[in-house]
């Protein structure tokens, strides 16, 4: 398991095992989404920097197995989310402005490989559809888009009932679960008929969620009452 710890620049390293310990490795400034390629142990902190930092955003490489970074690859702007492909080898990470994906190389991340132009403003939460070769991406001012892989085809499928945070895509369903803050909701997106199917309410200030792939399960974290609320999808 991983862990991105923007105020002391560092990601954290630890197992599932009661006796773990957490291994922290230094990165470039305020890591904030995380990437896994288990194929050659590398993750990628995607990192924000802050206002008083001088030098060029980054997106750091780390080696898991040698607990140590290994790479430091400028991107254009300040990143948001980031997911691994293991079909294609690639990261790709949300440029929040310029408003696009930019692509790294998952065996060789030694520079950027390409990026996707998105038409919204604040690409934000971003998930992959492996299957159907497509990217999701979810942008401040309410737009939800695909991005056909292949083809490279960017296409706008949805307007959200808000700003936009994490997203998670459910490849067993076909759905998508947008967390939105304002007014503290997660939609839920059917994927196939391009359409909102439902809505649950959380709280104000509710923009970060995880998903269990293998239960369907949603978990909201919520900050006004300091609660967690799981959510099934059948």
């Amino acid at each position: 398991m991983f862990t991105s710890n923007r105020g002391e620049d560092t990601v954290g390293v630890f197992t599932q095992e009661e006796d773990s310990n957490v291994e922290k490795v230094k990165i470039g400034g305020r890591p904030n989404g995380l990437a896994f390629n288990p194929s050659s142990d590398l993750l990628l902190a995607a990192n924000v920097a802050g206002p008083e930092d001088s030098g060029s955003i980054t997106a750091s490489i780390v080696n898991v197995k040698e607990k140590m970074m290994v790479g430091d690859v400028s991107v254009p702007g300040r990143t948001r989310w980031t997911v691994y492909d293991p079909e294609s080898d690639r990261f790709y990470v949300n440029i929040s402005s310029p408003p696009q994906i930019a692509i790294i190389d998952g065996e060789d991340p030694d520079g950027l490989a390409g990026s996707l132009q998105i038409p919204g403003v604040g690409p934000h939460g971003l998930d992959l559809d492996v299957k159907n070769r497509r990217l999701f991406c979810a942008c401040d001012d309410g737009g939800l888009y695909t991005v056909e892989l292949e083809s490279k085809r960017v296409s706008k499928v949805a307007s959200l009932a808000g700003t936009p945070d994490v997203i998670f895509h459910n490849s067993r369903l076909g759905h998508l679960y947008v967390a939105i803050g304002d007014p503290g909701i997660i939609q839920v997106f059917d994927t196939e008929k391009a359409a909102i199917v439902q809505t649950l309410k959380t709280e104000l200030g509710t923009h970060t969620i995880a998903f269990d792939q293998n239960t369907s399960k949603v978990y909201a974290f919520m900050p006004e009452s300091h609660r967690a609320s799981t959510f099934i999808d059948e």
